[in-house]
């Protein structure tokens, strides 16, 4: 399990995040859901060290150092590959530094993908690239698969199928921690939501629960988010009224 507690990260003065307390254990895809500037990426990169931060992250009880960081991966569109390798590279040395690395799972999914295999990633489309760093992230042998808007540049039918071969594959222990703004469009593939604004956790509620209540995903994120349904028609009406 990884446990965040009074996770606190700051910007110079600004506070992107604030006394974050969340627990993720194995065997969930979660859904981790903000408006922009809501800190879901400085989250995700607190956990993997990339960032300094006040707080505790743990993982099963350990701190995460390079003795367990490889059960951790990350699709980011940002890319951490190497542009100037091919897959062929990439699955070669992936092989040498991760032994739970999956060859399986990872030409199983280039070919889901129909992405070429010889060609150097800097050759590829947006839309390829983040194909290709989620391929790594799941083919990597991790426990904790921590993916930053991982879908940019791919259409519609690209992600439905996407959503529906992850189910396929993933493990029992695997753990999924999403990040995206397509709330309706994962509702029906995620297992929990957590919601953040301004730094703080709002909402954090299994899907099932929302189900079971009768209301759905997008609801309760308005909710949570008090959003106001005549936002645009006040806005029309106050913009309609200054030019005249």
């Amino acid at each position: 399990m990884i446990e965040l507690k009074n996770l606190t990260k700051q910007y110079g003065t600004t506070e992107a995040l604030r006394g974050i307390n969340l627990s993720l254990p194995q065997g969930e895809i979660i859904g981790l859901f903000g408006e922009n500037g809501a800190g879901k990426t400085t989250l995700m990169k607190c956990i993997l060290g990339f960032l300094q931060y006040s707080g505790k992250i743990t993982l099963d009880g350990e701190p995460i150092t390079h003795k367990n960081i490889a059960r951790l991966s990350f699709a980011t569109s940002e890319h951490s590959f190497f542009p100037g390798l091919t897959p062929t590279a990439h699955a070669e040395f992936y092989r040498e530094h991760f032994p739970r690395f999956s060859a399986k799972r990872f030409h199983g999914l280039m070919s889901f993908f129909e992405l070429p295999t010889g060609r150097s990633l800097r050759s590829f489309s947006a839309g390829q690239k983040n194909q290709f760093e989620v391929i790594l992230a799941l083919a990597q042998g991790a426990d904790y698969i921590l993916m930053d808007e991982p879908f940019a540049g791919n259409d519609v039918f690209n992600r439905q199928d996407f959503y529906k071969m992850l189910l396929g594959i993933l493990e029992p222990t695997e753990t999924v921690l999403l990040s995206t703004h397509l709330i309706e469009e994962v509702s029906g593939f995620i297992g929990r939501a957590v919601l953040l604004r301004k730094g703080e956790i709002v909402g954090d509620v299994q899907t099932i629960e929302l189900e079971e209540s009768g209301r759905d995903l997008m609801h309760f994120v308005k909710e949570m988010y008090h959003y106001r349904a005549d936002r645009v028609s006040r806005a029309i009406d106050d913009i309609a009224g200054e030019e005249k």
